[in-house]
């Protein structure tokens, strides 16, 4: 057994949407794990804030949806052990309520992203025989009310994990987390749109959605991502791991 089990030391990841949330948590954990971060987010304010504590990070400010911009920057990188597909953006919305244009912003980012990242990636990834973790969602495993265009874009993610998983089953390793309702500045910024008048009591029906009667922490989901970049996970591949306080259980 490693006395010391989950290392990434030596290793070079790259998170995706890394200066806020679940991104934040995952370089601040991947980083006490030993991993050199590159924190690619379009807040350069926020990203330089959050290299300036952590040890052997830097800093990359990208539009992962801007396939010039993401071939130019992973082009530039001379190795990549992990890739952390984390950027992604919500909407709230029944499939009447939902316009065009704004279904479309949502696979832009959150499945074209997702997908230009990898796509550019693959090739450090392959030379490295590193590994990918997707953040999907319970959205991409449930259906959740009035999450149309949401629900659509993690269920994207979550098939696009398992089959990379089985085109390159021995060269990389590829899974997803699917997290419930995160306290993040996502939610903050999702209950300031929809629900400015009844934040609280909006927020406690959040909490209550999820059975264990709790949102999860954003370190709570960077532990299970640390988890699946570490040599102890050598044996999950095309796994897509809920972490939801029970929701997608029942």
């Amino acid at each position: 057994m490693n006395s010391s089990p989950f290392r990434l030391d030596g290793r070079a990841a790259l998170v995706t949407g890394g200066a806020s949330g679940i991104g934040e948590a995952a370089c601040r954990v991947l980083t006490a794990a030993g991993a050199s971060v590159l924190i690619a987010d379009i807040d350069r304010a926020r990203a330089e804030a959050l290299a300036a504590q952590l040890p052997g990070s830097s800093v990359l400010i990208l539009d992962i949806t801007d396939e010039a911009a993401v071939q130019t920057a992973l082009g530039g990188l001379p190795k990549l052990d992990i890739l952390v597909n984390n950027a992604g953006i919500g909407l709230v919305g029944n499939i009447e309520e939902t316009a065009l244009a704004d279904f479309q912003r949502l696979f832009r980012v959150n499945v074209e992203g997702t997908f230009l990242m990898t796509k550019h990636a693959l090739p450090l990834l392959l030379a490295s025989h590193g590994c990918i973790v997707n953040v999907a969602s319970v959205a991409g495993l449930v259906g959740v009310k009035r999450r149309y265009a949401y629900c659509a874009t993690k269920g994207a993610v979550v098939m696009m994990t398992r089959q990379l998983a089985v085109d390159y089953p021995t060269q990389i390793r590829v899974n997803a987390v699917a997290p419930g309702t995160v306290d993040t500045p996502f939610v903050e910024a999702y209950l300031e749109k929809y629900h400015k008048h009844e934040k609280e009591k909006v927020r406690a029906e959040l909490n209550a959605r999820q059975p264990v009667g709790r949102l999860g922490k954003p370190e709570e989901i960077a532990y299970m991502i640390l988890y699946l970049c570490s040599d102890e996970a050598g044996f999950v591949n095309g796994a897509v791991l809920s972490i939801d306080g029970g929701w997608s259980a029942a």
